[in-house]
């Protein structure tokens, strides 16, 4: 086991903590990059990404995030495969472990470890993400221009996605297993007062059906049960839209930092500052409402500042 001293540790990769990489690499933080379970984040997993500033033909998110991690390499971060396991943010410089048991001791810390979407637990599911299956209508809705989708989930955000979707789509399905919404008043009344959105209530996906052509896999129908009944029933298809939330990597941090009642990291407002002076966060794993790569990037690049104006006073 060693001990090694950073003026900054980056906690997570993806587009908050590559960014963030870049902006405390140029100005001179010699920044420790610690890339965690996903290296890259959730773009990774992601096929064409279409709305990230500087792609104008859209690009694949494993690629968008190959070319910011390389960005980040020609200024001088020491970015590491490998997660970071144990931190004391107790006093500073804080002292965190790796799963080597070796110690970094850093004067600042910038979290990114992001947000992980919740998903059904389907063999099927696993085997058509980003061929037809997807946790975000802003990123991929485009792709369904006139098609019909369905939406998984019962709250806000299934709301907010059947409502964004349906202004693409021919048809939308909203699917919940119960016989009523978890969404607030208002977006049930938007949902509702929407012609092309028809509620599939009391009803739970079983599998995803679809079809492979050599690499190429596309969606053709979802399989549901009646939670009442349990008749069977298949809806043609051509894209699934799960929404039954997100959870923050926040575990780690879990009576170190303040977190709200969904354990998203609290920072004040207009900036990156955690309840610890010297510890900031960016992207997913503090961000309740956009969660996008490009915000995320916007982030990391507040958090890279925040942290160099902290040292130099």
């Amino acid at each position: 086991m060693k001990e090694e001293r950073t003026k900054c540790l980056i906690i997570g990769s993806g587009p908050a903590g590559y960014t963030a990489a870049i902006y405390s690499a140029r100005a001179n933080m010699q920044p420790i990059v610690y890339e965690g379970i996903q290296p890259g984040g959730q773009l990774t997993i992601t096929t064409i990404v279409e709305n990230f500033p500087g792609y104008p033909e859209g690009k694949n998110g494993y690629e968008i995030m190959e070319d910011i991690r390389n960005q980040a390499l020609r200024f001088g971060a020491d970015i590491r495969r490998g997660e970071i396991i144990a931190v004391d943010f107790s006093k500073r410089p804080f002292i965190c472990r790796n799963e080597d048991g070796d110690s970094i001791i850093a004067e600042t810390v910038i979290i990114a470890t992001g947000a992980s979407a919740r998903w059904l637990g389907l063999p099927s599911e696993a085997t058509y993400n980003g061929f037809g299956v997807s946790t975000c209508a802003t990123c991929d809705g485009f792709f369904y221009r006139n098609k019909v989708v369905a939406v998984i989930g019962g709250g806000d955000t299934a709301a907010e996605e059947a409502v964004y979707l349906s202004k693409l789509c021919q048809k939308v399905y909203l699917i919940h297993r119960r016989d009523q919404l978890r969404a607030s008043k208002v977006m049930q009344d938007r949902v509702f007062n929407t012609p092309n959105i028809e509620m599939v209530w009391n009803h739970v996906p079983l599998e995803i059906l679809g079809e492979s052509k050599g690499f190429a896999k596309n969606v053709t129908a979802i399989k549901l049960e009646n939670t009442k009944t349990n008749e069977k029933q298949e809806i043609a298809l051509d894209g699934i839209f799960v929404a039954i939330g997100h959870h923050p990597n926040t575990e780690l941090f879990e009576g170190q930092l303040a977190l709200n009642e969904e354990k998203y990291i609290i920072t004040q407002p207009g900036s990156s500052k955690t309840s610890v002076e010297g510890v900031f966060a960016a992207g997913d794993v503090q961000d309740l409402h956009y969660k996008q790569a490009i915000t995320a990037a916007a982030g990391g690049c507040k958090a890279a500042i925040d942290a160099e104006r902290f040292l130099q006073f």
